[in-house]
């Protein structure tokens, strides 16, 4: 999910995470290469205080059964048992609980994050990628934001295996785009 700052504006903005333009890309160690894919259905919505980050928030919802590796094969084989567990933990959650800035387009958000029925507060570092109009008269806002997750800490037990075939360290990367709902959407 995930961040916020820019030019200076008056009260607090409201933004949707657009699905369609929004992105949670992942890689980890496979044997002695690396693996890597997206998830490609990220929903949930966005508060942003240009003039005061700490006003700023997000809370996001990443459909785990989105997955997409390059690989059909490859895709089930995450989602089992083994992996994801999509059947029982079909979606990933973010809450943010707290925004520090660094400057005018860059800093850190603080939340809970929730995957495999496990809860863990984790740190985002994000840019501000910008703000503006649409070609269709919205207005939209883009955001970056990196990470790195342990498996193990979620409960995945391919994590744990020291030299296993499948690293333990995950990471991530969020591109986020905005859409500010119009004021007739929001009278419907």
């Amino acid at each position: 999910a995930l961040f916020f700052a820019g030019a200076a504006n008056a009260a607090p903005e409201a933004y949707k995470i657009d699905s369609a333009h929004s992105f949670v890309n992942w890689s980890l160690r496979h044997v002695v290469a690396k693996a890597s894919g997206t998830f490609n259905d990220v929903t949930g919505n966005i508060t942003v205080d240009r003039d005061n980050l700490a006003n700023s928030a997000i809370e996001a919802k990443i459909n785990l059964l989105s997955v997409n590796s390059g690989l059909a094969k490859r895709d089930a084989h995450i989602k089992e048992k083994d992996y994801l567990d999509t059947e029982k933990f079909a979606e990933a959650s973010f809450v943010s609980t707290k925004v520090v800035a660094k400057s005018a387009t860059e800093g850190v958000i603080t939340g809970n994050f929730t995957l495999h029925g496990v809860t863990k507060e984790i740190a985002l570092p994000f840019n501000v990628l910008g703000f503006g109009k649409d070609p269709w008269g919205g207005e939209r806002s883009g955001f970056e934001a990196k990470t790195t997750i342990k498996a193990s800490d979620y409960g995945f037990g391919w994590g744990a295996k020291p030299n296993g075939p499948v690293g333990d360290d995950v990471e991530i990367t969020l591109l986020i785009e905005g859409v500010k709902p119009s004021a007739d959407k929001a009278k419907k």
